[in-house]
């Protein structure tokens, strides 16, 4: 049986349906080492060769799937197919799990993390190639100034969509001087901004993920409280979805609109304590409440949990 769903959700309305789109976001997508060799033996294991996440993942495939619009967080940059690749505290890991995330079902990547530069510029454009590759749109990190200038939006359902993706800390790594658009800061000014260029691009939905907050803490600090009221007092940004601390941190409604302070860890191999094999996937229900309006009408809450015994698996 599944665990039980926390759900929240406004009345319906009588007369005729208005326009519904579903989006789903999940946490971290954090590939230690011990998940690399698991993946060298599900390979085997299939009769393929290198590297395999396809069954680390396969229990959310079908909720993700059927989602409108999925968005995942991949916390790391992505190595070249052979390697090589390492772990914590700088990561460079197997670019196979793009192609892993787009069977799962997710359309887009936010890739803004205090892990982005890990393996400095070229691994940042090794990772972006790698999603283009795969099929799966992101944001967060650019190849070009152009691409930092330009929103990403997708199509979902006929309602464009933009996603944005910032992040709080580089872990004291520094881009290189003349290459400030490699990855998005987090700041008020830089999200608003952008939240504001997204419209005049076309876009009727705007979501930004926020690298934050503290780590191994289920409770939001004064930061994310803050920032989280003044991001959505902005008529530009309909829904922040947040990631970092690698513990679940609480859905709030603010107003007529959703912060979701942390997801926790979606894939990762953590031992820290229980928490951090706990998870989230978001379920937000996007309703038209006026031509080219739209708010999200249905929060849910659906708690997965990373089985790390042999063989490592998501379980939902």
């Amino acid at each position: 049986a599944s665990p039980s769903r926390a759900s929240a959700a406004e009345p319906e309305r009588t007369g005729r349906a208005p326009r519904q789109l579903t989006v789903i976001a999940s946490g971290d997508v954090l590939l230690h080492e011990a998940l690399h060799r698991q993946a060298q033996r599900d390979a085997r294991a299939a009769g393929v060769r290198g590297y395999l996440f396809d069954p680390i993942f396969a229990a959310v495939r079908p909720v993700v799937s059927e989602a409108d619009l999925a968005i995942c967080h991949l916390e790391t940059p992505l190595g070249e197919p052979d390697g090589p690749f390492t772990g914590y505290p700088r990561f460079v890991v197997p670019p196979q799990i793009a192609a892993t995330l787009a069977r799962t079902g997710y359309d887009t990547c936010s890739t803004a993390s205090n892990h982005t530069i890990d393996d400095g510029e070229q691994g940042v454009y090794r990772t972006l190639d790698a999603l283009d590759a795969a099929g799966l749109r992101h944001a967060g990190s650019h190849r070009s100034a152009a691409e930092a200038a330009t929103p990403t939006i997708l199509t979902v359902r006929g309602v464009r969509v933009a996603h944005l993706s910032y992040t709080f800390s580089l872990n004291g790594l520094r881009r290189p001087a003349d290459k400030p658009w490699l990855v998005n800061d987090l700041r008020a000014d830089a999200v608003l901004a952008e939240a504001r260029r997204a419209p005049a691009a076309g876009a009727q939905i705007v979501i930004a993920s926020l690298h934050w907050g503290t780590e191994y803490q289920q409770r939001p600090n004064s930061m994310q409280v803050n920032l989280a009221r003044t991001l959505l007092a902005s008529p530009d940004i309909d829904l922040i979805l947040g990631h970092h601390a690698h513990v679940v941190q609480p859905f709030e409604r603010i107003g007529d609109k959703w912060v979701v302070y942390g997801m926790g860890n979606h894939v990762a191999w953590q031992h820290q304590s229980d928490v951090t094999r706990d998870g989230v996937l978001a379920r937000m229900t996007f309703r038209e409440v006026g031509p080219g309006r739209w708010r999200v009408v249905r929060a849910e809450a659906l708690p997965t949990w990373m089985h790390l015994s042999n063989p490592a698996r998501l379980v939902y």
